[in-house]
């Protein structure tokens, strides 16, 4: 398939469809080879035993790894190349205008499978051809991308082997499903307040705090609060709901969702036992967006609704990840105009963050963007409800992306994970002006090329 150049042909000999790896699939392994997610540099490479050790430490509890510092986003002459491909776990599912699944796609790639490797997905958005292994900070460098933990037992026989990035803050998406789940079930509402008494206290959640649920998950989903989801973790913990969350996702399909080994005493303790895979992330999308009829069927024989949430829980959901104000990923219209990063999802961005002079400020993460987006918003073609996460070794990106009007009527879900935090930059990164950049501009540039496609589809 041909687009606008930046993809190259179809093999003569290639599979277009066999039922199990799709077109769109096949478009997506091309896509990510096309961006050289190989030339990134690494600007925190370990060196040594020790250095190997402490990537272990941080991998079991990741409350030492706060916001980005400047000092920690340093200039690409610091940096060193990194040492092998990348780990980038992709998946795009295309949707009708009742917001069920008409296509999807999903590739990995990894040190083993360096030219991406297309997944075989069934009709019901379902895979059993990959081994998925828990996220080892330290066995990335240590083992060639190869992890030690299964996410889901019984795979060992799977032909592909995959070690799943940490989600970072994405793991918020499944900590508001549980709570919205609490408010269908009415165990709390969402303007109920909730008093956050921390038994001990994280560098990552912070003190006592007490808000409603409303706000709580509002911080949460549109700026990404630590604290916040920290308290709604914790609340689950409250109500005894964190197993009954766990059980509810395998019960659906969403098999390697889980928000496993947080801390009861304070919600914290988001180490690499808390998994999530791009398309069972996907499919968590498809049941905030809302579909009609059946969505998909599980393997167990379990038919799956976006009755799973009320539409007053699945509106609430999607109202918050609507108003997104960390667009710096897939998308990046927080630096319209810029020369660096480059331009991603051409997405509309939320008023809420938009001040006089049309520059973005996100008064919870301490940034002012400094750039004007209205003219990108007068360009804009699409809404992009999502979340996004970050750590030094994780950059995640996942949400519905729907077409404005007159602008190619496309609606889909992506998701994406991968190891491409901000510990790794580009040669081109300049010097001095990209401080909040925490990513390489190849995800935004992979979020174009996804965008361009879906459009020429749509249209």
């Amino acid at each position: 398939m041909l687009l606008g150049g930046l993809v190259a042909p179809l093999p003569a000999n290639a599979e277009v469809d066999n039922g199990s790896v799709s077109a769109l699939a096949h478009f997506l392994q091309q896509a990510l080879g096309r961006q050289q997610f190989e030339q990134v540099l690494d600007t925190n490479p370990p060196t040594s035993t020790a250095d190997l050790d402490a990537l272990r430490r941080d991998g079991a509890d990741k409350e030492t790894k706060q916001f980005p510092q400047k000092a920690d986003l340093r200039a690409a002459a610091a940096a060193a190349p990194i040492t092998q491909q990348p780990q980038v776990d992709l998946t795009v599912i295309e949707l009708d205008r009742l917001g069920r699944p008409l296509s999807s796609g999903t590739v990995l790639m990894s040190p083993q499978y360096p030219d991406g490797k297309a997944v075989p997905v069934d009709d019901e958005l379902h895979t059993t051809a990959v081994r998925w292994r828990q996220w080892d900070d330290a066995g990335w460098y240590a083992n060639r991308g190869q992890g030690s933990i299964d996410i889901v037992p019984g795979r060992e026989n799977a032909p592909i082997d995959f070690m799943s990035p940490y989600p970072a803050s994405v793991l918020k998406l499944m900590a508001a499903f549980g709570v919205l789940r609490l408010v269908d079930q009415g165990q709390i509402s969402l303007d109920d307040t909730y008093a956050y008494q921390p038994v001990t206290v994280s560098s990552l959640c912070g003190p006592a705090s007490s808000d409603t649920v409303r706000n709580y998950l509002d911080a949460a989903l549109t700026w990404s609060s630590n604290a916040a989801a920290c308290a709604m973790v914790k609340l689950l913990h409250d109500k005894g709901a964190v197993n009954g969350l766990n059980q509810t996702f395998q019960e659906l399909g969403l098999e390697t969702l889980q928000l496993k080994n947080t801390n009861p005493d304070n919600g914290a303790r988001w180490g690499n036992p808390v998994t999530m895979t791009s398309l069972d992330t996907a499919k968590l999308l498809i049941l905030v967006n809302g579909g009609a009829g059946t969505l998909w069927t599980t393997p167990g024989g379990t038919t799956v609704t976006a009755d799973i949430l009320s539409d007053a829980s699945r509106t609430f959901f999607r109202s918050r990840l609507s108003e997104q104000g960390m667009n710096v990923a897939l998308s990046t219209t927080n630096w319209c105009g810029a020369d660096y990063p480059a331009r991603g999802i051409p997405q509309l961005t939320p008023s809420r963050w938009i001040g006089a002079d049309g520059t973005v400020t996100i008064p919870g993460q301490g940034i002012s963007y400094g750039h004007d987006v209205r003219p990108c918003n007068q360009k804009a073609e699409v809404t992009y409800a999502h979340k996004n996460g970050w750590v030094n070794n994780s950059g995640a990106d996942a949400g519905i992306v729907k077409a404005l009007p007159g602008k190619g009527g496309r609606t889909y879900i992506v998701a994406m994970f991968s190891n491409l935090g901000y510990q790794y930059v580009d040669s081109n990164r300049p010097a001095t002006g990209a401080e909040n950049v925490w990513f390489t501009e190849r995800l935004a540039k992979l979020g174009k090329v996804i965008d361009e496609y879906e459009k020429r589809r749509s249209g």
